[in-house]
């Protein structure tokens, strides 16, 4: 049975500079800022700045995004599944000549020891095939990912604007949150 950990707040950011530090990455690099979802430890992975884009009504599809930080060995994602629709894909964008692409990733995406990949807009990415309804924006879907080694994680990704390029980048109105529980640094 795998372990996995949530973090917020303060202390997911903690999590992620340290992981930065550890890793030679910039906290730019991690996608954490004060508006981004929980990150999700699955064994030596951290998954972080989960997010989708809202849709409009009967879109057949929608994206999901999250960056992947593996502190340990090579990994690799397999699948995935979310109860918003049939069917989630593992995706890529690439250029092919002078045209962009996108294929399905049947194998899986690697996730190198000691990187971090990406899924974000033009680039890989998680397919929701068959969407039951509407991603709205401010909802949260719930993912099931299967890595070969770090085993299976739920991950949430917040439901941005339909242009959304990542988690919590003034897409959310933050005079609707309840900062009563976010702790002043005593130092």
């Amino acid at each position: 049975m795998t372990k996995f950990h949530f973090f917020s707040g303060r202390t997911a950011q903690a999590a992620a500079i340290a992981v930065s530090v550890a890793m030679g990455l910039s906290t730019a690099a991690t996608g954490q800022s004060h508006g981004d979802m929980e990150a999700v430890l699955a064994g030596d992975l951290m998954l972080s700045g989960g997010f989708s884009r809202a849709t409009l009504p009967n879109a057949p599809v929608g994206g999901g995004f999250l960056t992947i930080a593996n502190q340990g060995g090579d990994d690799r994602l397999v699948s995935a599944s979310a109860d918003v629709s049939e069917r989630v894909e593992i995706h890529e964008m690439a250029m092919e000549g002078d045209v962009m692409k996108m294929r399905e990733l049947p194998d899986g995406l690697p996730i190198p020891a000691g990187e971090t990949v990406e899924l974000k807009p033009g680039s890989y990415h998680l397919m929701f095939m068959g969407l039951k309804d509407a991603l709205v924006e401010g909802e949260t879907v719930e993912v099931t990912l299967e890595f070969e080694q770090a085993g299976e994680v739920i991950v949430p990704l917040l439901v941005g604007a339909p242009n959304a390029k990542g988690a919590g980048h003034g897409h959310m109105d933050h005079g609707k949150m309840n900062h009563g529980d976010m702790q002043k640094d005593s130092n």
